[in-house]
């Protein structure tokens, strides 16, 4: 048995939930946030499981307990409230069922057994209901008074969680309409439902050894983020404090849920934590701030901390943030970043927009976008030997709030300006809409430098000058269209409307429209290339190297 674990048990849904047990989510666990993609899932899980007349495993669920009656889910809150709203619907369904004046009777007293056995009951001496399981401080006033009393949830006011289960609730019912028609039908899936659902159930003592078997499960291969750990343990440490600062680790912790969206906050974590620490790989991300915080005050700083850098992340990894407004520049650069698809600089960007001015923090950034753009866009080199050297230089600047350019110059992610022409004279952009994307942005920036002409990628359109299935007029052999047809030496911008009619057509049909555009080099090629040949495409593309060489220059 795993070291702190008070026993492990397979047990059926029906074990869990109709034995006098009650279960409560931790106020500071995040919201309900199943979706339809998990909803169907289960639904088709149940669905395969009833045909195969076969059991389904629902896997680990970790509980904390001092008296082997009141439970602490510390992970499998999404399941279990999920299944619970499922069984609400069936209840709602059986109450509403056409049928005969004998038969609703029968059915309220079938919809009233599932509604005390699996949902909750009436406290005797207050008459009140409670429920077998309390969600968390965002989520349990919708459950209780809406779904497990089954009264229609308001339309609006809802907080985003909150229509989840009211979304999940309304698509189970629909399920259960189309797949079943009578009562007894409705009773036998139920039944198939908790008898046949398992958990691998763990109980622990207390929240410490919760944590500990959440470490093994991690090592075991088991899901478990580094954000859930992170969030257990830092309240664990401040277990002691006084209520109201519980109350404000939990309000921290919530902020930072939901600036982040729930789903990032894992990602932003290893980010956020190597922008000022040394860098750690992601399966040490726990381990490595488990070992560094140790009291209280450690976790309160932490938290104040991450909520600062959080806005600062999300604003990074939009360039449409209200905090980059009345910067054009940098605007720009975020949206070269995104569709780079580079994320490595991450770590270095929220560091230097927390300690530098917003002058030395533009001119990093365009330094970036050109070290990117060499790196990763043209040479298309590892970039974990960026990461590891971006996150140093954060390290540097949370230190020092100051960096030197010589690091990241003199470094090998720096592509030098031989190798650099050289790859890019032979570069090939694959058909994509990305790759289109990133091919018209750099035709774009060769028309300005060459031509003085600010050409807007939006409203131009990517000519592949030699088609990618060329007609008969095109006499090249199948090898050297394979070879050239995705050159960058190969492609010209066009008006959009231009090309609508060219696809493949020969070249002599095309040169006709590129004589009357209005964009100079695209022009040119009408005006002065009579064929189009392996040989101009070489040519064409050497130019484009050195004047590149020039452009994407620190």
């Amino acid at each position: 048995m795993m070291q702190g674990i008070k026993n492990t048990t397979q047990e059926q849904f029906v074990r869990l939930m109709s034995n006098g047990f009650h279960y409560e989510v931790p106020k500071y666990q995040r919201d309900y946030s199943w979706d339809k993609e998990q909803w169907s899932d289960l639904w088709y899980d149940l669905m395969q499981m009833i045909e195969e007349k076969d059991s389904h495993y629902m896997g680990y669920l970790v509980l904390q307990t001092s008296d082997d009656i009141n439970f602490t889910i510390i992970d499998g809150q999404q399941r279990i409230t999920t299944i619970c709203i499922l069984i609400l619907a069936v209840i709602n369904y059986l109450k509403k069922i056409q049928c005969s004046e004998d038969e609703k009777k029968l059915n309220e007293q079938r919809a009233n057994t599932l509604l005390t056995t699996y949902i909750g009951n009436i406290d005797m001496i207050t008459l009140t209901s409670v429920n077998k399981l309390v969600l968390n401080r965002n989520n349990n006033h919708f459950y209780k008074t809406y779904l497990s009393s089954l009264q229609e949830a308001p339309k609006r006011g809802l907080n985003a969680s909150e229509r989840l289960m009211k979304n999940a609730f309304d698509t189970f019912s629909s399920y259960l309409k189309e797949q079943y028609k009578n009562a007894e039908e409705l009773i036998s899936f139920v039944e198939n439902i908790v008898n046949n659902l398992f958990f691998t159930v763990i109980t622990v003592t207390d929240e410490l050894n919760a944590f500990k078997v959440f470490e093994t499960l991690n090592a075991r291969g088991v899901q478990l983020s580094s954000s859930d750990l992170l969030k257990n343990y830092l309240f664990s440490v401040a277990n002691e404090q006084h209520q109201t600062k519980l109350d404000e680790l939990e309000d921290l912790w919530a902020e930072v849920s939901d600036i982040l969206k729930e789903t990032q906050v894992s990602d932003f974590l290893r980010i956020y934590w190597n922008s000022n620490h040394k860098t750690i790989r992601k399966n040490q991300l726990y381990k490595t701030i488990r070992d560094e915080i140790k009291t209280s005050e450690q976790s309160f700083s932490l938290l104040r901390d991450m909520r600062k850098k959080a806005d600062i992340y999300m604003a990074l990894k939009s360039s449409e943030d209200e905090l980059w407004r009345n910067n054009k520049d940098i605007r720009e650069n975020l949206e070269l970043l995104r569709l780079f698809n580079v994320t490595q600089p991450m770590s270095l960007l929220i560091s230097a927009y927390s300690n530098l001015s917003l002058k030395e923090f533009d001119s990093l950034l365009s330094k970036i976008v050109i070290i990117s753009f060499r790196y990763n866009i043209i040479c298309g080199k590892n970039p974990n030997e960026q990461e590891v050297l971006y996150n140093k230089l954060a390290l540097d600047i949370e230190l020092n709030k100051t960096y030197n350019i010589n690091d990241l110059l003199n470094s090998g992610i720096y592509v030098k300006d031989a190798e650099f022409e050289q790859t890019f004279t032979y570069k090939e952009f694959v058909y994509n809409s990305r790759n289109n994307q990133i091919a018209k942005y750099i035709l774009c920036k060769l028309e300005k430098f060459e031509y003085g002409l600010t050409v807007d990628r939006d409203e131009t359109t990517l000519e592949h000058i030699l088609p990618d299935n060329p007609d008969e007029s095109w006499e090249w052999d199948d090898s050297a269209i394979q070879q050239y047809k995705y050159r960058l030496g190969n492609m010209a911008l066009l008006e959009k409307g231009k090309n609508s009619d060219l696809g493949n057509a020969s070249y002599l049909e095309k040169k006709d429209v590129y004589s009357k555009s209005s964009i100079p080099s695209t022009k040119k090629i009408g005006d002065t290339v009579t064929e189009w040949s392996e040989s101009i495409i070489t040519t064409r593309q050497q130019k484009m190297a050195k004047i590149a060489k020039g452009i994407w220059q620190i």
